[in-house]
């Protein structure tokens, strides 16, 4: 397997997984999970420049407003989706975390037309109005819109779009944004000091453990995908980022037993209908190119 595959699989893997990691911390409320989140991968990162003896960056982007600006929003967005992930896995909505993963590349394609003036192709728009339908059908079989996948799709989809035009790396820009988000959380992480039983320190070590083994959990898989999708085409990694909200679909139904009636496979159906035609039309493109 080419070195690329490899790492961009392994991540969406990783990724892909993350439920079977947060749920050990289900005890511990979502916003204090996101705090230690925030504070101990930035931990990781400066280690890692550390090392790798990184710092060239720092003081010029330091210097330009704009710059910060967008990664202001590109963390803060970053903010929101880790605390929905948070809290949908961690309250019995794996599934619903799945469907938010499952819809971003749709959102990317809308919001590549919306702000970018990208022209989807008609294919392109099959795939956005079946994901829609899709949508709808759950919103009206459930009786409310599915809130978490929407978040979810939105704000990766968001934060995408802002990373794409960004000036910096993974690396570099990941550091850049919890050093953005560091200042409120280390206020928050203080003031929960000891507060209780399920508060950092906790009396018993796992918990400790865990909680700070979300700084590493965060940082690889994220640069483990930006070692593949330096080294593989766009349609590849396009196809590989399946992976990801599969695994979690998987482990949604058969390992956390959440629901999956036949009214909500049929809304499934639709998107996964519109993901391969997505998928379908992208490798077609993509042949083309290469002839």
């Amino acid at each position: 397997m080419p070195p690329g595959i490899a790492y961009a699989a392994l991540a969406y893997t990783l990724w892909g997984l993350f439920p079977l990691y947060f749920t050990r911390l289900q005890h511990v409320a979502a916003s204090e999970v996101l705090v230690h989140r925030i504070v101990w991968s930035l931990a990781f990162v400066l280690a890692l420049l550390a090392w790798r003896q990184r710092w060239s960056w720092l003081p010029d982007v330091l210097r330009r407003p704009r710059v910060l600006g967008a990664f202001a929003a590109s963390a803060l967005l970053l903010s929101c989706n880790w605390l929905t992930y948070i809290w949908a896995v961690t309250n019995g909505h794996v599934l619903d975390a799945s469907l938010g993963y499952f819809i971003t590349p749709l959102v990317n394609v809308a919001l590549g037309y919306w702000v970018l003036h990208e022209r989807p192709r008609a294919a392109q728009w099959a795939a956005l109005a079946l994901a829609t339908l899709g949508v709808l059908w759950l919103t009206v079989q459930t009786g409310q819109v599915p809130w978490i996948a929407l978040v979810l799709a939105a704000s990766f989809g968001a934060y995408g779009l802002l990373r794409k035009i960004a000036v910096l790396g993974a690396l570099e820009g990941l550091a850049l944004e919890t050093l953005l988000l560091a200042p409120p959380a280390l206020v928050l992480l203080v003031l929960w000091w000891g507060r209780g039983p399920a508060s950092f320190p906790a009396p018993d070590l796992a918990t400790n453990l865990w909680l700070l083994g979300v700084g590493p959990l965060t940082a690889v898989p994220l640069l483990l995908f930006a070692a593949g999708a330096r080294r593989i085409p766009m349609t590849t990694l396009g196809l590989l980022q399946y992976i990801g909200p599969s695994i979690q679909f998987v482990l949604g139904v058969w390992l956390f037993g959440e629901p999956f009636g036949g009214s909500r496979l049929a809304g499934f159906v639709l998107i996964w209908a519109a993901l391969l035609l997505y998928s379908a039309d992208g490798w077609r493109v993509a042949r083309r190119a290469a002839a």
